[in-house]
């Protein structure tokens, strides 16, 4: 066993590595990861067959549990709900930006506001964060931040406040719900949560510090966020928002799965639906409706995030067949000495700075088994070690430019529009912004769950 641990644990540091120094595709890094974790800690060290069978968890479809959930049931090796769920978002997200969708819905809202920047900063930043509860923050991110740009060409202010402003508030919103933020859906799928679970726990959190957030970005951008035209704005002038619909038909039909796929996730946990059949209904429903676009809305799927999430659950099943995650948990009860603030804190704390400077979904794979150890030793409650995990991952990646993937998709639209982001200039406001609202939730947990 003790060759086993070693190998497993040098293939996961590896793959950790690979991943920071980004000179190999991700996907290919914990695919080849994945692969060295079955041959040589499974088959070479151990020969447990067993355990192949078990990471690969093949037979997890052929159970009811799998698509219909009366009751929590442990999760082992390849978490085939996340993926499914992930693919079918995927495909319901693009056919809803095929149609307009998103275009349309920054537009409504820049003229309901009169094209004045402040109330455009206000609502983009709800509405990053809003939208980021549904869907993946970094398909909210490219659309809000390719408008922004639009916007701030037309009323000539600077975008670049309001991009990273909505970055942030994409990255708290995506904490509130469990499929909001790929962790969280890792979190869920694990522990056997709901959306509403998720929802009335670290949805509360996000509301407090969203309040937070927006008021501290406006006082640290207000200056920036002044429009250079002193004349009042024409709206009339300007482009209207019903051009962005390039399909009425597929709006109206894709705003409605939208809505299907938003009563079924707040809904799953009555109806018992697991977010594996949520997505893949989803997923099937956006491509029956599609008709002949289908096939175009399969190759825009990122099939490269899904390879990504296949390895990193077989390395990480590899820490957990070797009790490296056993010795992970045994170690921070033995620090934190059964102090239970502590150890909250710790969790909280110590995912928020990881997740600042490596990928967060790694890291969340990682830890759900160690929190799973954590309290069946010290008799914590799972889900309060849960909310400060995923709270920590979620936020604490807006700390840095390559904490989260919605960072490096915001600072990339600005750098095209010809407004660059150097490290300093998003972490001097955006690190501050980070460690308030981690305080603020870290107050949250202690007075709610202690």
């Amino acid at each position: 066993m003790l060759a086993a641990q070693i190998f497993a644990v040098i293939i996961f540091i590896g793959m950790f590595v690979m991943i920071v120094l980004d000179k190999i595709e991700r996907h290919y890094v914990t695919l080849g990861s994945g692969i060295l974790t079955l041959t040589v800690v499974f088959g070479i060290c151990m020969g447990n067959l067993n355990a192949i069978l078990n990471t690969l968890a093949f037979k997890d479809f052929f159970t009811r549990d799998f698509w219909y959930q009366l009751e929590e049931s442990e999760s082992a090796g390849i978490n085939w709900a996340t993926i499914l769920f992930i693919a079918g978002m995927m495909v319901m997200v693009e056919g809803m930006a095929k149609a307009g969708f998103f275009r349309w819905l920054c537009m409504k809202i820049a003229f309901l506001v009169k094209c004045k920047t402040i109330p455009i900063f206000i609502t983009f930043t709800i509405m990053a964060a809003v939208l980021s509860m549904f869907i993946d923050s970094i398909t909210v991110i490219m659309f809000l931040a390719a408008v922004t740009v639009e916007l701030a060409q037309l009323l000539d202010f600077n975008p670049l406040p309001m991009i990273l402003s909505e970055i942030f508030c994409a990255n708290l919103g995506g904490s509130a719900t469990m499929c909001g933020d790929p962790p969280n859906i890792i979190i869920g799928t694990s522990l056997g949560l709901s959306f509403f679970d998720f929802l009335t726990n670290t949805g509360i959190a996000a509301g407090i510090g969203l309040v937070v957030a927006i008021v501290f970005l406006y006082f640290a951008f207000r200056k920036e966020l002044v429009s250079k035209k002193a004349e009042k704005i024409d709206i009339s002038k300007l482009p209207d928002p019903s051009e962005a619909i390039t399909n009425k038909k597929d709006f109206i039909i894709s705003s409605v799965i939208f809505a299907c796929a938003v009563i079924l996730l707040v809904t799953h946990g009555t109806t018992h639906l697991t977010v594996a059949t949520i997505g893949l209904f989803i997923g099937a429903l956006t491509l029956l409706t599609a008709g002949k676009h289908a096939l175009e809305l399969l190759k825009k799927v990122d099939y490269k995030t899904l390879v990504f999430f296949i390895g990193l659950f077989i390395v990480v099943s590899g820490l957990e067949e070797t009790q490296i995650l056993d010795k992970i948990a045994m170690f921070i009860e033995s620090i934190s000495g059964g102090n239970k603030r502590l150890m909250i804190a710790i969790i909280l704390w110590v995912s928020a700075i990881a997740s600042a400077f490596v990928d967060n979904i790694p890291f969340a794979a990682t830890m759900v088994p160690v929190i799973k150890n954590l309290s069946a030793a010290s008799g914590m409650p799972i889900t309060t070690l849960a909310w400060a995990l995923a709270i920590g991952t979620d936020i604490g990646g807006s700390a840095t430019p390559i904490g989260a993937s919605a960072n490096v998709v915001g600072t990339s639209v600005a750098a095209k529009s010809g407004h660059p982001v150097t490290w300093g200039r998003y972490c001097k406001k955006l690190a501050p912004a980070t460690v308030i609202i981690l305080l603020v939730s870290t107050i949250y947990l202690f007075v709610i769950y202690l």
